[in-house]
Parts: structure tokens; sequence; C-alpha cells
């Protein structure tokens, strides 16, 4: 499958060097970084306070970010009840919203991955709930497996009073529960705006799924949501389609 237009450095130089990553992993095993989901991910608890199922239409929206927004939008996107799931930039300002400008890790933004969904058909508790068992590790300060830097933070952009309140009580409960081996460094950071990523950052995970970056490090967590929340697994991804295009 050919690569598309203006390929992350990541995916590049993982798709050169395929052969020798292959080897090197037969030879000595997987690095913990690789595939952390099949070993370590686990249903935690669903949280205690959540807001109430909706019983009229309409939709809400969460933002999250967890690490490169190709894994998290594929994994919001393969989740009941979620429209749309676009990847994109939060924290930062409009002028720097861009990828090149973002991966300096100078411009306060973290790649982040907007979710429109219906509150008839899951709760914003339960989206963190998935978001902190399957999307990410809420542990690792600044990174996510190969990736460093805080672009690539854990966190959470509330869009609503509510929304912080029961972000805030969920990670309360997980620590005091200890759920996790180390502490969540996940950040609660309202009031910033969304900005929606290139056009050739959007469905990724679907369309590359062969690109040595998502089979090793992101479709492991699609697995890891259809084997913990079988109910609230969909086969077929919600794409954005153009939606996600800037221009």
């Amino acid at each position: 499958m050919s690569l598309p237009p203006r390929v992350p450095a990541r995916a590049l130089c993982l798709h050169l060097f395929l052969p020798l990553i292959v080897i090197l992993l037969l030879a000595v095993g997987l690095p913990t970084w690789v595939s952390p989901a099949a070993e370590t991910t686990r249903a935690i608890p669903p949280p205690t306070l959540d807001e109430a199922s909706a019983s009229q239409g309409g939709s809400e929206i969460a933002i999250l970010a967890g690490g490169c927004f190709w894994g998290v939008q594929g994994v919001f996107q393969h989740t009941e009840g979620v429209i749309a799931a676009i990847s994109g930039y939060a924290g930062g300002d409009a002028r720097t919203a861009h990828y090149e400008m973002v991966g300096s890790g100078t411009t306060g933004h973290a790649e982040a991955v907007q979710i429109t969904y219906d509150p008839r058909r899951i709760t914003y508790g339960r989206l963190l709930q998935i978001y902190f068992s399957v999307a990410h590790d809420p542990t690792e300060l600044d990174r996510q497996g190969p990736d460093i830097g805080t672009q690539y933070r854990s966190a959470i952009f509330p869009t609503t009073s509510e929304q912080t309140r029961i972000a805030q009580t969920y990670i309360a409960q997980l620590g005091e529960a200890r759920v996790f081996g180390s502490p969540i460094v996940t950040k609660i950071e309202p009031g910033r705006e969304f900005f929606p990523a290139e056009a050739y950052h959007q469905d990724y995970l679907t369309l590359h799924p062969t690109q040595p970056y998502i089979a090793l490090n992101d479709l492991p967590k699609i697995d890891e949501l259809r084997r913990l929340f079988p109910a609230l697994f969909r086969a077929a991804p919600a794409l954005t389609g153009s939606t996600g295009s800037r221009g």
C-alpha cells in the first residue's frame, strides 16, 4: 500500500526499516512499547459519577489526547455511539495548529481527537472508561510508547463544566482504587479550542492498516476494544471522509 502524501517521519522511518525491525523483534522479543494493550490492558471500573443517559436527540462532543492521534481516532471510530472522531490539535492556538509545528513540542498543543457522540447510546463516562482502558496508557508522562514530547501527553479537554467534574472525579476514583501500577498523569485542560488536523491524518488507521507503526502500536488497541468492550465495539468504523480536511 502506498504511503499518503507528506507522510510523517515516524511512519516513513518504520516503513523503510521494517525488515530490520521484524528481525530484531523476533530475536529479542517485543519491547514494552510495542502493543502495550496485548499484555497490560484490562477493563477498568466505570466512573461512579457520569452524565445521565439522554432521552432526546442531539449530539455531544468530547476531546481526548493520548499519544499519536491515529490510534486514538481509530479506537473511537470503532466505538458504538460515536458519530465521528476527528484527529487534530488542542492546547495551543490556531496559528500553530499544524503538524510540523506541533511536532516541535513547543506549541502547547497535544495531538487530540474530537469525538462527536450520541448521548442516548453512550455516555461521556463510558468514553473515558475506554480512553483509560484501551486508547492509551495514562501513567506515561509526556509520551506514549515510542512517541516522546508534550504533544503526546495524556490530556482531557472538557467542553462543559459537567465533563470537567466527571473527569476529575473519575481520575480520583481510579487513583484511590490503585487501578494502575503508577500514578495517573492525565491533565485536565478545560476551555481549549480544537483544530482539525491535515486531511492526510484522517482515518489513518483504517486506510493504512499494514503500515508498520499502525500494525505494531495501534491495531492491538482495536483488538482490545473488541475483547474488553464487546457490546460497545462496532466493526465498521465511523470514518470522517473529507470531514477533517483543512485544505
